[in-house]
């Protein structure tokens, strides 16, 4: 059984800094895409980074662009989201997210691509 497991989310002060984890369990990620996504109140959820199965493709929204990190350890089927210089824009439950349809594949943007979600973690930022 697939499962996906998100933590490090909680209240920092806008400025500051979290890093998510999601840890993958029930069979091997190393080949497959991961992903964050997240949902603000009252808004659709958004993908915001993306990493293919080596890392050598990284994708990014905009918006967290040259604040935000995604990297993997596949021995450890993880999956990291470092968050730097946090805006209270930022403030959603963030998603992580696999891509098990293929191996190797193309890191996508849109949620249908992903089929596999964890629970989600929290991420409040205060200004």
């Amino acid at each position: 059984q697939v499962q996906l497991v998100e933590s490090g989310g909680g209240l920092v002060q806008a400025g500051g800094s979290l890093t998510l984890s999601c840890a993958a369990s029930g069979r091997t990620f190393s080949s497959y895409v991961m992903g964050w996504f997240r949902q603000a109140p009252g808004k659709e959820r958004e993908f915001v980074a993306g990493i293919n199965w080596s890392g050598g493709s990284i994708y990014y929204t905009d918006s967290v662009k040259g604040r935000f990190n995604i990297s993997r350890d596949n021995a450890k089927n993880t999956v990291y989201l470092q968050m730097k210089s946090l805006k209270s824009e930022d403030t959603a439950v963030y998603y992580c997210a696999a891509d098990l349809s293929r191996p190797r594949g193309i890191v996508g943007r849109s949620q249908r691509e992903y089929g596999y979600w964890g629970q989600g973690t929290q991420v409040t930022v205060s200004s």
